[in-house]
């Protein structure tokens, strides 16, 4: 019976997710028009929605194309990241040594300013698609290392017992208990990820790039097109939603034991 309710409650409960969403939005868009025209502030200092709409109707086609860039840098960046982020959590969690040598290049790659790295980064890998790819590699990756490091640290202790007690060696321990037990971490980090992963690509963008929302948004703010750069933000916060989502689904599907939050 609770098989059968679970599907329903899931749903029930997306919907109310997305009726409160709906309701915080029309309370922002209220009080963000009621501040436009209040205070009758000219369209490049703060556009009111109207202006913005105009905007998408007006650049509608570029604003597509451009974050279909970013779209494609940021999940690029993301899968690297998961990537060198699960390698990186089980060297860690494996050797003593490795997690003595690695921990410290863990913690400075985070301590590093994202835009002191930025223009290094447009330098030795152009202003393509490799260095934003980089950027969100980078951006991403302590998030999924650390909670993956740490998940595996926290495996329970009798699993481990059970694990000598029936004469298992420790390759088996990490593939059959260890791994298993760590993936609520890793989700949280790929989760966090998630929504991370979209700034790196942007930063880059703003330092250097041909294409992509992150130069559009600085096109627009030079020309003082502020309702066009109102409008990419909006498409930057619709497409990292919907990035948000499907890890959210993704996760679930692989992982249908793990609570969604």
């Amino acid at each position: 019976m609770g098989m059968e309710m679970q599907p329903k409650t899931m749903f029930a409960a997306g919907r109310g997710v997305a009726i409160q969403a709906l309701v915080s939005f029309g309370i922002v868009l209220a009080i963000w028009q009621a501040a436009a025209t209040g205070l009758a502030l000219p369209a490049f200092l703060l556009p009111s929605p109207a202006d913005v709409v105009a905007a998408y109707g007006a650049y509608g086609p570029r604003l597509l194309t451009e974050a279909g860039i970013t779209l494609l840098e940021t999940l690029l960046g993301l899968a690297a990241g998961i990537a060198f982020g699960l390698m990186a959590g089980l060297a860690v969690s494996a050797s003593p040594l490795a997690g003595r040598l690695l921990s410290p290049i863990l913690v400075v790659s985070q301590a590093l300013p994202v835009f002191a790295l930025a223009p290094l980064l447009v330098l030795w890998f152009g202003f393509g698609l490799a260095s934003k790819v980089v950027m969100t590699t980078l951006v991403i990756f302590f998030p999924v290392a650390s909670a993956f490091a740490d998940g595996l640290r926290r495996t329970p202790p009798h699993f481990l017992d059970l694990a000598r007690l029936n004469g298992a060696g420790g390759f088996r321990t990490l593939r059959l208990i260890r791994v298993p037990a760590a993936l609520p971490a890793l989700v949280t980090g790929i989760r966090v990820a998630a929504v991370y992963a979209p700034i790196g690509a942007v930063i880059g963008e703003w330092v250097g790039a041909s294409r992509g929302l992150g130069l559009l948004m600085v096109q627009a703010n030079a020309r003082m097109q502020t309702p066009l750069l109102f409008a990419a933000l909006g498409v930057l916060a619709a497409a990292t939603l919907l990035i948000k989502i499907a890890v959210d689904r993704l996760t679930l599907r692989l992982i249908p034991w793990i609570e969604k939050d």
